[in-house]
């Protein structure tokens, strides 16, 4: 899932974790930590491979300098199984991507950064989680509908497509029941 790119600045987000240890997806060993600019010659590597209309170099480095929540789900040598990007709003969070590279798809760690997403909207006091899909995207659908995510609408010819096309997005939110004290920025 890849949402429109960042405009302008928001509110930041809390300081960066450093890694944290997280589940193993069949039998490999993972953690999460903050996405950094030097990164980025692997995320785009991803991106580029995940996406027909990857976002650039330029989206990335804007969302890590407006202080968006950008973490990488890394292996046990930091290479990038993937990562996600979520901006921070009044009482929402906004997920504008979340990207498994093609070879580690299909082995929860999708599942497990939604997770992780959720945890630190929550973390930030948001009440919800909205996100953008791509209507032929209906993997990503399914997980997020499992997860509790609803349509709330769509945006039409949101995302770019082949042959000079656009593709409708579907707009799903999550309902998020705080069970502590949000964080303060």
């Amino acid at each position: 899932m890849s949402a429109a790119p960042p405009k302008g600045k928001r509110r930041t987000a809390a300081a960066p974790r450093h890694a944290q240890p997280v589940a193993a997806c069949q039998g490999v060993d993972v953690r999460q930590r903050a996405m950094r600019e030097d990164d980025l010659e692997q995320v785009l590597a991803i991106e580029q491979r995940a996406y027909s209309f990857p976002w650039t170099q330029g989206n990335f480095v804007d969302s890590l300098r407006a202080g968006y929540v950008a973490e990488l789900r890394v292996d046990a040598q930091d290479a990038v199984l993937g990562y996600f990007v979520a901006m921070p709003g009044v009482d929402e969070v906004h997920l504008l991507n979340l990207t498994v590279a093609p070879p580690h798809q299909h082995q929860g760690h999708a599942r497990a950064m939604l997770e992780e997403v959720i945890a630190r909207a929550q973390a930030l006091g948001a009440g919800s989680l909205l996100l953008e899909v791509r209507l032929g995207n209906v993997r990503a659908q399914e997980l997020y509908a499992r997860r509790g995510f609803v349509e709330i609408g769509r945006r039409p010819r949101y995302y770019p497509a082949a042959h000079s096309a656009r593709e409708d997005a579907r707009v799903m939110r999550l309902a998020l029941g705080l069970t502590r004290a949000p964080q303060t920025p």
